[in-house]
């Protein structure tokens, strides 16, 4: 895996699809082709109320990458600084093995290029200190861009604050 991820928070999202929106238009992606994708589910009843959910799935830029593994003339690379996974446009024949091999098909193909298109996190912001485009325009800040062990110290500490202010109302009540 690459050293970054994209992670959604289900109760923020509401399936805007600004993200979906932003990276086409950062990355001038044809309609058909979808780079990172909000996939919804539902309605599910939800304490008797019907509820919708929606996540974001980008590319995971696998630590095994079979588009990689896949391309037969090296057109999809690795970033050494960071893991990254992206496709040198000029290489690609548009064999599609790459969107064969993927098991998730994040790899899609451009229509009007003839060839393979992929999320690479917006590695061109990311070398300018920005957020990639999807999660730059997300209105709820229901996407999270950075390091697995950064987002995960934010979810644990947001987790025991919820904890500790649940603990201390309810301590309150109890005086």
């Amino acid at each position: 895996m690459g050293d970054y991820i994209i992670t959604t928070n289900p109760n923020r999202c509401i399936a805007c699809h600004a993200c979906e929106i932003a990276c086409k238009s950062e990355k001038n992606i044809p309609l058909e082709a979808t780079l990172g994708k909000i996939v919804v589910l539902g309605p599910k009843m939800v304490n008797g109320k019907p509820k919708m959910s929606s996540v974001f799935v980008p590319c995971f830029h696998c630590e095994k990458a079979w588009c990689l593994e896949a391309c037969p003339t090296e057109a999809i690379r690795r970033r050494e600084k960071d893991g990254l996974v992206y496709i040198i446009e000029s290489l690609c024949v548009g064999c599609k093995a790459c969107i064969m091999a993927c098991p998730w098909h994040i790899p899609q193909w451009n229509s009007e290029t003839g060839k393979a298109i992929k999320c690479d996190l917006c590695m061109d912001r990311i070398d300018q200190g920005l957020e990639p485009a999807c999660v730059s325009v997300c209105p709820t800040d229901a996407l999270s861009f950075g390091r697995p062990e950064e987002l995960s110290d934010k979810t644990r500490e947001a987790y025991a604050h919820g904890l500790l202010e649940r603990n201390l109302s309810a301590t309150s009540v109890r005086l």
